[in-house]
C-alpha cells in the first residue's frame, strides 16, 4: 500500500535553529527520504508564499498564504510504500518534524485507481 506522510511544522519552532542543528536535522530528513520504502516527497516553500483559491458565487477569490489560520502549516511530504498503516506510522516517527520540532504528521493511504 502507498501512503502520504504530510508534515505539519510550527514555523516559530524553527526560528532559533542554528546552522549545526539544521545540518543534523537535514541529515535525518534525508535518511527518511533515502529509505527504500520512500518513493517521493518534497519540502514546500513557506506557507506565507502560497496562495489559496476559492470560488464564491462564480468569482475566483485569491488570498495570500494558507487556507486557514493555524499554528501548524503544511511544510512537506513523503510518499512511502508500506505493508500497513502501522508500518507507515513507524516511518513517520523517524521524521524530525514529529520527533524533534513539535510538529505533526498526518498519515494518509493513497487511493489506488
Amino acid at each position: 500500500m502507498r501512503y502520504a506522510l504530510l508534515l505539519y511544522d510550527v514555523p516559530a519552532n524553527w526560528a532559533n535553529v542554528d546552522d549545526a542543528r539544521m545540518g543534523t536535522l537535514h541529515k535525518e530528513y534525508m535518511a527518511v527520504a533515502d529509505d527504500p520504502r520512500a518513493y517521493g516527497g518534497a519540502q514546500l516553500s513557506p506557507s506565507d508564499a502560497g496562495r489559496t483559491l476559492r470560488l464564491a458565487e462564480g468569482e475566483l477569490l485569491v488570498t495570500d498564504g494558507p487556507f486557514a489560520e493555524t499554528k501548524e502549516v503544511l511544510s512537506g511530504f513523503y510518499l512511502v510504500e508500506a505493508a500497513s498503516t502501522e508500518e507507515a506510522m513507524e516511518i513517520a516517527r523517524r521524521v524530525p518534524t514529529l520527533s524533534q520540532m513539535g510538529g505533526a504528521i498526518e498519515v494518509r493511504q493513497i487511493v489506488e485507481r
